[in-house]
């Protein structure tokens, strides 16, 4: 068997495609802990602002925990989702690309948090009638959110890592 043809692989090491990426969490691997605390922080901040906003919507009006529980996930997908469009669209992106990204990046994040939240509070004994004027509610919600924060960040880090997640976000902050 001949190997002479096989010996000219170098131009593999070049990678022209991937210039000005180098120092891409995506690319190295490498992901600080800091840089997916703040991916986290990021979504956390919209689940919260959907959380509360579904919670306060429902029980105004009257609502029972399913279609309020339902609502708050939507909203938080929704405010989620909102918070990262607003920074691609800021870049300059066009919308159809930015909620592309959007999608990409914040997905698993949002769900991985939601049932984390959502989980303590319906299997936290009375959280789910508590209510919204009890401080104990507001100190469950703070337990919940704090563990969804706790558990998803080594999700997103693992994600960008992987040039997935908020590593989708990051090209569009140069």
């Amino acid at each position: 068997m001949q190997h002479d043809a096989h010996t000219h692989h170098d131009h593999h090491t070049d990678h022209e495609g991937h210039a000005g990426h180098e120092g891409h969490a995506g690319h190295s691997g490498k992901v600080s802990w800091s840089m997916a605390a703040k991916a986290t922080l990021h979504c956390l901040t919209g689940c919260a602002i959907g959380e509360v906003l579904g919670m306060v919507i429902g029980t105004a009006l009257g609502w029972g925990n399913v279609q309020t529980m339902i609502l708050a996930i939507t909203l938080a997908f929704f405010f989620g989702y909102a918070l990262t469009l607003r920074g691609i669209l800021a870049a300059g992106v066009d919308f159809r690309t930015a909620f592309k990204v959007a999608l990409a990046a914040d997905t698993l994040s949002i769900a991985v948090m939601e049932i984390i939240d959502n989980g303590v509070l319906a299997l936290w004994p009375g959280a789910m009638d508590a209510h919204l004027s009890e401080p104990f509610f507001w100190i469950v919600l703070a337990i919940a959110l704090g563990a969804a924060f706790v558990i998803t960040t080594p999700v997103n880090k693992w994600m960008i890592g992987r040039g997935k997640g908020h590593a989708v976000v990051h090209q569009y902050h140069h």
